[in-house]
């Protein structure tokens, strides 16, 4: 694992920090991608750095072509090759059907989905030119599957994202690049605290496992998906949630 290469999109802050972290912890060099936080993204790459592990962070909008090409550009001239791509950057809106703004509804599909999209894209074909396989991973939501009230933007972007996970496994297995999905449950980040005032309070009593997810859940997941060991394990989405979401009632 020691000469193994991820590139994580919006990995400066909340889950995409922790995954990066966590590829760190498991021997991986990382690569981190931002939009605007570069702060952020700085903080990630001191952590990531304290464990030993090579990382440089590079800004870039993965909705837009250009910056895609750029962003993997400098993935192979700084580490010369990619073994494995996590798909995190996202956004969403609140607001209903009926008074969602285009624009929002632009910028959301823009990120989550055409983002997710030609990252994969890229990576795939750099992952066959290099001929040694890889693992692209995809980070879901609830929202997958579960629909949420006021949040049709962000819904309509991980559905499409459940089936751009599906789809790219069953056209780049030939090539030996998996592709698979990690669908948090109620994940308490800085984003999410700003949802309640109890955020934990919220919805621990709602996962049967009573408790709310952190980060590092997710991270565990990802680092199993990206190794060796799940080489038999694609097209999948794999619900990291306590069980919140194998519920049939929600109040929503």
């Amino acid at each position: 694992m020691s000469s193994r290469t991820v590139l994580v999109t919006g990995a400066s802050k909340g889950v995409g920090r922790g995954i990066a972290y966590g590829m760190a912890d498991a021997g991986w060099d990382v690569v981190i991608n931002y939009h605007s936080d570069a702060a952020g993204a700085e903080e990630t790459k001191r952590l990531i750095e304290e464990k030993g592990r090579r990382c440089f962070t590079i800004s870039g909008d993965v909705g837009k072509k250009s910056d895609v090409e750029d962003i993997f550009a400098a993935v192979v001239a700084e580490f010369g090759g990619l073994d494995c791509l996590v798909n995190n950057a996202g956004r969403q809106t609140w607001s209903s059907l009926l008074d969602l703004s285009e624009e929002d509804w632009d910028k959301t599909i823009r990120t989550n989905l055409k983002g997710s999209f030609l990252c994969t894209q890229a990576a795939a074909h750099l992952m066959k030119e290099q001929g040694r396989g890889g693992s692209i991973i995809n980070i879901g939501s609830g929202a997958n599957k579960q629909p949420f009230m006021n949040l049709v933007d962000y819904c309509a972007s991980k559905g499409g994202l459940d089936q751009l996970t599906r789809v790219s496994a069953c056209e780049l297995g030939q090539y030996g690049i998996r592709v698979n999905c990690v669908a948090p449950g109620a994940i308490e980040i800085e984003r999410t605290r700003e949802e309640s005032d109890d955020y934990a309070g919220t919805w621990s009593p709602l996962t049967p496992m009573g408790r709310i997810g952190l980060p590092e859940d997710i991270a565990r997941m990802v680092v199993h998906l990206a190794d060796d060991a799940a080489n038999f394990i694609t097209g999948q989405t794999i619900y990291v949630d306590g069980g919140l979401w194998t519920k049939t009632h929600w109040p929503y």
